[in-house]
């Protein structure tokens, strides 16, 4: 039996400080809204510095000890795996600056629902703030997607 398949390795970054959060504006057609930094692993890039090479791409922040806090997955229209790493961290260096995905800002925790979100943003926030829930997982249910939080 063959227990290989393709799967999509990607990670999201919740990067804070104090009462504060770091989000991007997202104006891309296919993510818009409020979102935390993070992109695709690279081919023969380990999950850590991957999430450290993404989020100083998109914000300008150099990110240390990021801490693996949850996953996501679901099937792509090919039937591809697609898993999110959730990764947070309050240690890092720089200055932040836009990026081509969009504005970059710190935001207050309370004032995220104020702005229009990403799609899940506050169910990914839900599992990376918890101690509890540790994944989000989507199937299909006849032509229906439906979702579960564990």
């Amino acid at each position: 039996m063959d227990r290989t398949h393709r799967c999509i390795l990607t990670n999201i970054c919740l990067v804070y400080k104090d009462d504060e959060i770091l989000v991007i504006d997202r104006k891309k057609k296919d993510w818009p809204g409020l979102t935390f930094p993070g992109g695709h692993v690279e081919k023969d890039e380990d999950f850590n510095s991957s999430v450290i090479r993404e989020v100083k791409e998109e914000t300008g922040l150099t990110i240390k000890n990021p801490i693996l806090c949850g996953i996501e997955e679901f099937k792509t229209e090919k039937e591809d795996r697609y898993l999110m790493l959730y990764y947070k961290t309050n240690k890092f260096t720089g200055k932040i600056k836009r990026s081509k995905e969009g504005e970059v800002f710190w935001i207050k925790r309370k004032d995220l629902n104020k702005h229009k979100l990403s799609l899940d943003l506050k169910r990914i926030l839900k599992v990376m703030e918890s101690d509890k829930l540790s994944e989000i997982i989507y199937y299909k249910k006849g032509n229906k997607w439906l979702s579960k939080i564990v």
